[in-house]
């Protein structure tokens, strides 16, 4: 295990310690908008600037971006991406699904460790580039299914641009017709993680943020999975536009976004 992983499993639990401890004992004065529909706690920056801290100890050179507003220049050419609470808002009202999620990308784009924490389970997901996927310390894989009726996938709902909603919609209804389920529990790392251990088929999701999927793209493919935006590309961190399968359902999710979405919706 590299220094890297290491640091960021100890970020991820350090932050994740003090999710666990906060759960459940919010007040309103802990709650603040940022945006219509998208909410920031007390616990979230907290636990961004545990993470911040406990990376900058090690690796001083690296920038930071974090979800909450952090950005610390470096000098590497590498970046720490983090979401210190992703699934907020069932955070904020006490439903079990969130996570902790921090990659390290290259300054060439290229995902080389990612870490995902589910602090109530204890949970821990986590990955090096071309070492595999590990679920509390034993390797996984994604699921060998290619049967569309037997598929449970994940997704989530547009919480504040509602420029593409009718494509969207239309793809929950042609997936949900021809598969055995989908779910929509709230936090794309974790959704990520359990296509990565074989909970989940596949997830798709559009307009996500980098702190999103950095960590669970890289989880994902590390399990033996596929992951590309709504082309069929590679650029899913800019665009926020993402796909990731067992890799055997994949060119099939991906024409039925294609169909509603159209051909070069990144």
């Amino acid at each position: 295990m590299t220094k890297e992983l290491i640091t960021a499993i100890e970020a991820v639990k350090i932050a994740g310690k003090n999710a666990r401890r906060s759960f459940g004992k919010l007040s309103a004065s802990h709650i603040s908008l940022k945006d219509r529909n998208d909410f920031v706690t007390v616990v979230d920056k907290r636990c961004e600037q545990l993470a911040i801290s406990a990376i900058r100890k090690r690796f001083p050179y690296d920038s930071v971006l974090g979800e909450e507003g952090s950005l610390e220049e470096g000098s590497s050419g590498r970046q720490w991406v983090i979401d210190p609470l992703d699934g907020t808002l069932n955070f904020i009202h006490s439903f079990p699904t969130f996570a902790i999620s921090i990659a390290l990308v290259d300054e060439s784009g290229d995902i080389l460790v990612g870490a995902i924490y589910h602090p109530l389970l204890k949970e821990l997901f986590t990955a090096e580039r071309g070492r595999g996927t590990f679920y509390n310390n034993r390797r996984v894989h994604v699921t060998k299914n290619f049967r569309s009726e037997r598929l449970l996938l994940a997704t989530g709902f547009p919480y504040k641009d509602y420029e593409h909603l009718d494509s969207y919609l239309n793809v929950f209804k042609d997936v949900l017709k021809d598969t055995a389920g989908l779910r929509r529990p709230g936090s794309a790392s974790l959704d990520l993680a359990y296509t990565a251990c074989g909970r989940f088929d596949g997830f798709f999701e559009y307009n996500l943020k980098k702190w999103d999927i950095a960590a669970g793209a890289l989880i994902v493919r590390e399990a033996g999975g596929m992951v590309t935006d709504f082309k069929g590309d590679n650029g899913f961190l800019e665009s926020g536009n993402i796909i990731a399968t067992n890799s055997k359902i994949h060119s099939w999710l991906l024409e039925k976004v294609q169909q509603h979405f159209g051909y070069n919706f990144g």
